[in-house]
């Protein structure tokens, strides 16, 4: 009897570190994923008939998928092209599914799926921990399973997953944790970018160790605006917690200072070519958020810079750090990062207005 107690105790602990190590590392993300991604950009636009080319739709998504092919975007390196909030309908359907607004996507995700398959790019998706998304669509509380199902059916390649309206820290943790396992368990390649550590930051310092092990890149900070003081707050945050935070990120799991907004209207050149340097030296997920369609040649060049997109993919997946920051009219901050194969220690100095 106490040979069996052992057995099943070992069995037990055989299932639970198999599960562990599935949400560990699901083999995905081994670089920092680069795509478009509709927010900050597009915000929650549903109204088609007043604004049909700003409307969160079927369209919107299609037209992006074309232009990232035929302008190079995809050749860059940028595959993903990503729905963020406001794509739901207002309810599930009878099933209790998620569902696609039916006058915004009116061939559903699955078609456009395969469509943005056909362009060789990936799909992403939006969902969130709460019963309510940011913007109050239908939240995955109480149906992480069956909404990873659902998006693995549809053929989605990444998932993120935003956690407004969880309730308790104990729901938040515990909604990341189990839609990671059930993303796993779909047996499709998704990428799980999450908003973990973010959510827990007033009221409790987030254990980076553990949001690795499920998440494939996570968002500590607020989101991003199209604006200096925007991109600066990001950076400044960044280099104060610098020391809890660059250790941890490396292939399959990575820091994320929320979206690339140059080619819109509040950066100058100076401060979008910041941007891009400092979003590759921290090793960050490089998800633009901007109008593809009307993007001038300055931007294009910048965003599909093959150096400085090099430096983001390095297999080796080291995050820059700063090491010193001078204080003068113009101010400049020097970081240092590793790179594979043949160069160490690289330093860059980025000069900002």
């Amino acid at each position: 009897m106490a040979a069996a107690r052992r057995a099943l105790r070992w069995a037990l602990a055989a299932a639970a570190a198999l599960a562990a190590a599935l949400a560990l590392d699901n083999g995905l993300a081994r670089t920092p994923p680069m795509g478009w991604l509709h927010w900050e950009r597009f915000l929650c636009g549903t109204d088609c008939a007043a604004d049909p080319r700003r409307c969160v739709s079927e369209r919107l998504f299609v037209e992006m998928a074309d232009v990232m092919v035929a302008e190079g975007w995809r050749d860059a390196g940028y595959e993903f092209v990503c729905i963020d909030d406001c794509w739901m309908a207002p309810t599930r359907d009878e099933r209790g599914r998620l569902q696609a607004d039916p006058k915004r996507f009116p061939s559903g995700i699955r078609r456009l799926a395969d469509y943005v398959h056909s362009k060789g790019l990936k799909l992403g998706i939006y969902s969130d921990v709460g019963n309510k998304t940011c913007a109050g669509f239908p939240g995955s509380y109480n149906h992480y399973d069956l909404d990873a199902q659902t998006f693995a059916s549809w053929g989605v390649d990444l998932l993120k997953f935003d956690g407004c309206n969880s309730g308790t820290l104990e729901l938040l943790a515990e909604g990341y944790r189990r839609m990671s396992l059930a993303l796993n368990k779909t047996g499709r390649s998704i990428v799980y970018s999450c908003e973990w550590p973010f959510y827990l930051r007033p009221l409790q310092q987030p254990n980076y160790t553990e949001i690795k092990q499920y998440c494939n890149h996570w968002r500590n900070f607020f989101d991003v605006y199209d604006s200096w003081s925007s991109i600066k707050s990001i950076l400044d945050w960044t280099a104060i917690h610098q020391d809890s935070i660059v250790k941890i990120a490396g292939p399959g799991g990575w820091n994320d200072p929320d979206m690339l907004v140059i080619g819109n209207f509040g950066l100058s050149w100076d401060q979008a070519v910041t941007q891009m340097a400092m979003w590759a030296i921290m090793a960050a997920p490089l998800f633009m958020s901007n109008d593809l369609r009307h993007i001038s040649p300055e931007a294009k060049w910048l965003l599909q810079n093959k150096e400085t997109i090099a430096i983001n993919q390095d297999p080796l997946g080291k995050q820059g750090y700063q090491i010193t920051k001078a204080f003068t009219t113009r101010s400049a901050s020097t970081g240092t990062l590793n790179l594979q194969p043949n160069v160490t220690n690289t330093h860059h100095s980025i000069t900002k207005r």
